[in-house]
């Protein structure tokens, strides 16, 4: 009986070239496993496709819920950004393929797992320790570390030499990563840091110079950290009745047309390479803006504090493919109870790639206006008497009182 190989197949060249190379080599029946988690793919045809080039069998998995209820939310809670800029977008897709690529295995019985990840990127590591962590019994193989080609044109000479039905046109001038949460682009003439981007490489947001001369309204509605409803001018949308991927579909769109989510960073990958990533994430920058809102607005000084060193941390973990750890676990923990009273409503103005509040609302918020006004005397369990800040002010600088004294003889 013939071993079996499963692999992350996504129907572009790299992994249709991989596909036949796997097969060619190992004399293995190749199984591919297509995930969708929101790239917007014919997946139909990218099925043909594998089959074409020799896969034995295919599986089309649908995994964009589950992608925003146990991944993309997850994130959106830590408030986890990479380098300030990168609302890790790719990072958090490759742990839940790697899921289903080991899933596909066990269910076939398959001990061998493939990827198409190169060895100078993030992926490979992400996809590894998912395949580690999820079935430590497993061989991996990494094509681009082992085979003999040693860039696209050769990939491309391959596919011709073999007849591997991929659509080979003009290399583009970079390349790209789409899925629910953002597109990611790189390489080609990104490298070259002094390039600005082409407008027409966008394709979820439109510039801001050229976005609508006019304010558009938005209220999000959360519910212990997670976003349950949004209520636009086109209509309201809920999880409950539309899903998690529809309320980001929708945000997309207007994020996007009105020029807002755009990033270009030089971020620092795993291996210790830097790199410049271009990224378009309309609907994870709205969600993220909104969300921190309420924070600032729910949260007590202390935890809110240590929750931004938890959401660097958490970022970091994403971002170097530690997803399946204990630690990750523990972090949600702290997370989640973070998120107990993070409940109530945003409003936002989105105007040429900016966002503003417009209001805050929420039965948990620890904003009194007694406190914090100064027109009026607090009462009651709340007083709040000025002369007290004496005391407080004499003890909290009294270090610094000792050390100038210290100094000065």
């Amino acid at each position: 009986m013939k071993q079996k190989i499963v692999l992350a197949y996504s129907g572009g060249l790299d992994t249709s070239v991989i596909l036949h190379w796997l097969k060619t080599k190992y004399k293995c029946d190749i199984i591919a496993c297509i995930v969708d988690v929101g790239q917007q793919e014919n997946f139909e045809l990218i099925k043909q496709r594998a089959l074409k080039v020799g896969a034995k069998k295919v599986y089309v998995i649908d995994a964009k819920e589950e992608f925003v209820k146990d991944y993309i939310f997850k994130v959106l809670k830590a408030n986890a950004v990479y380098e300030g800029k990168y609302l890790l977008g790719t990072s958090i897709a490759r742990p839940l393929i790697a899921k289903k690529v080991v899933e596909v295995a066990k269910k076939e019985n398959a001990k061998i797992l493939a990827h198409g990840a190169t060895g100078k990127g993030n992926d490979q590591v992400r996809f590894e320790l998912a395949f580690k962590c999820l079935y430590p019994e497993a061989k991996i193989i990494a094509p681009w570390r082992i085979w003999e080609i040693k860039s696209r044109e050769e990939e491309i000479n391959y596919a011709k030499k073999y007849k591997i039905p991929v659509p080979v046109t003009k290399e583009k001038p970079y390349s790209s990563d789409a899925n629910l949460w953002h597109i990611s682009y790189e390489g080609g003439i990104l490298e070259n840091l002094k390039n600005e981007p082409n407008e027409n490489m966008f394709q979820l947001t439109v510039s801001p110079i050229l976005a609508p001369n006019k304010v558009e309204l938005i209220e999000i509605n959360f519910k212990e950290g997670i976003p349950i409803e949004i209520i636009t001018e086109e209509g309201k949308y809920n999880l409950k009745k539309h899903g998690g991927t529809k309320i980001i579909q929708i945000l997309n769109k207007i994020g996007g047309r009105n020029g807002v989510g755009r990033s270009d960073i030089v971020e620092n990958r795993l291996v210790g390479i830097k790199s410049r990533g271009v990224y378009e994430a309309p609907a994870a920058t709205i969600l993220y803006f909104a969300h921190r809102e309420l924070e600032y607005l729910t949260l007590d000084k202390e935890t809110f504090h240590y929750k931004e060193h938890i959401s660097l941390e958490y970022a970091k973990l994403v971002y170097n493919g530690e997803w399946f750890t204990p630690k990750r676990e523990a972090l949600d923990k702290f997370i989640d109870a973070t998120q107990k009273y993070v409940t109530g409503k945003i409003k936002l103005k989105l105007y040429k790639g900016n966002i503003v509040v417009v209001s805050r609302e929420s039965k948990y918020s620890l904003y009194n206006l007694e406190l914090a006004s100064f027109d009026k005397t607090s009462k009651d369990i709340l007083k709040y008497d000025q002369k007290d800040a004496e005391g407080f002010i004499n003890l909290f600088g009294l270090q610094y009182k000792i050390s100038s004294i210290v100094k000065k003889k």
